[in-house]
Parts: C-alpha cells; structure tokens; sequence
C-alpha cells in the first residue's frame, strides 16, 4: 500500500482518540500523551499534539490547492450521519448521492480537518487502468470504514501525474462533473489499496497556502516509495524528512 500514514495535528490527544475511535471505529496501536497511532484498515493515522500557536490557514475551498480531505469507505453512511449529528459535529456537506453512483457526506474532526465518508463502489466515467479499477471494487464493502483517499486540488493534472508515477501512482479512472460551472474535474491515481483523487478546475483561479507544520489539521501523508526528483525540500517535522509537490500537499517518503 502506497500510503503508509496521514499525520494530523491536534490540540488534544484524548478528544481526538476519543473522536476517530467513536465515529470512525479507528482502532488504537498506541497512545501517549502526545501522539497516538490509529489503525485505519489501510493506512495508519498519526496524530500529533500542538500547543497554542498558529491558526490553520487550510479553508475548506476547493479552489485552494493542495490537501483537501481524508475519505474513508463506509458499509453505513446514513447511520454514522446520525451519530455525528447526536454528537454535534459539524457539518461541511449533508449526505447527497453523488457522481458515480456513490453518497456522500463530509464534516470536521475537532481541529478542523475535512473528512469525507463514502458508500458504494464508484462507477467511474473514464476508465484508464482497468486492472487498478477492479483491484479497488475487489476490497469490498469494509467491515469498518476503511481509509480510502486524499484529496488534492492541483493546478496541472499532468504535472501531477508525472509527480506521482515515481511515487509508483497510476492514472486510474475519472469522474467528471458536468453541472460545475468552474470546469470540476475529479481524477484518480491509484498504488495499492488507496487512491490520490485530484481535483482540478479548468474554468476557475486558485489560490495556494504555505505548509504549516505547527497548526492544528492536516499535516503531511508519508508514502512507500522514493522522494521524487522535483520535490520540494520544505524541512523536517515528526522524524521525518518533508517534501512538497508543485500544489503544496506536504509528504515524505519512506522505502518500506
């Protein structure tokens, strides 16, 4: 699997174990008082205390590049829904049937990160690596949700592409979404059991946001595989060396 773990920054270990376990059944390797380590069927979720510093500058528009949210694959969506709003969560997008046969919903862990749950297998519109498509119908529905994704918005589907092919990722399938004035196009590049879905907007200007390592949210997503030659050295955090794409996610990559 090409995504090893998503590092989330959190202002409070406890709150945040406590959310990820109740809603999203994630199950716990280990938990200190400063990080704790999730087991989310096919990758691993690391949060990471913060203290009082910086607010995100991460806004939940799709016109602002780099990372956009984690999904996870769900059995239940409607029933999860009903339990994030028992407990209050804040909601970005109610459940809604969506392009390529699958519903939807998204809403905001205690910090602020988008997190999106998706039920069905998605029939994509495009189809280029139909190996990669039937491999991912294959894992099935998930006894408990299942990380699935990273969302990314980028600016060129082709550099992007051409990043990711020497993390091992291959242009797997497409969605189009025709009733978007902004030219909303959602591809996929799949290695191993989770997909990149990349967002792209042919009609529309975007913005950019610099990496934050010390604010709480989305932090970085550490691959398998060798750092790509036109990565961008954006420093060290979390033991790790971090890299950036031309859009801005924030990565490492680690030879497994």
């Amino acid at each position: 699997m090409a995504i090893q773990s998503v590092f989330i920054n959190v202002t409070d270990i406890a709150r945040s174990v406590d959310f990820y376990t109740t809603y999203l059944d994630l199950e716990p390797v280990k938990v200190t008082a400063n990080t704790a380590i999730l087991d989310g069927v096919t990758a691993t979720l690391r949060l990471i205390r913060v203290g009082a510093g910086p607010a995100s500058t991460w806004c939940p528009d799709d016109l602002q590049t780099g990372f956009r949210h984690l999904g996870f694959k769900v059995s239940d969506l409607d029933d999860r829904v009903a339990r994030l709003h028992a407990g209050g969560v804040p909601f970005h997008l109610e459940p809604i049937n969506a392009e390529g046969g699958v519903r939807i919903t998204f809403f905001f862990d205690p910090d602020g990160t988008l997190l999106e749950l998706v039920e069905g297998a998605l029939q994509y519109q495009e189809t280029y690596d139909r190996d990669a498509v039937e491999k991912d119908w294959r894992l099935g529905t998930p006894v408990r949700p299942r990380f699935d994704h990273i969302a990314e918005t980028v600016t060129d589907l082709r550099t992007t592409t051409d990043y990711f092919s020497q993390l091992g990722y291959r242009l797997m399938a497409g969605i189009h979404q025709p009733s978007d004035p902004r030219g909303f196009e959602i591809n996929f590049l799949r290695d191993g059991n989770s997909s990149l879905e990349i967002f792209s907007f042919d009609r529309a200007e975007k913005s950019r946001r610099e990496p934050q390592f010390s604010a709480p949210g989305f932090a970085a997503v550490e691959f398998d595989g060798t750092v790509p030659a036109s990565a961008l050295p954006i420093g060290e955090a979390y033991g790790l060396e971090l890299f950036a794409d031309a859009d801005g996610l924030v990565h490492a990559a680690t030879k497994f």
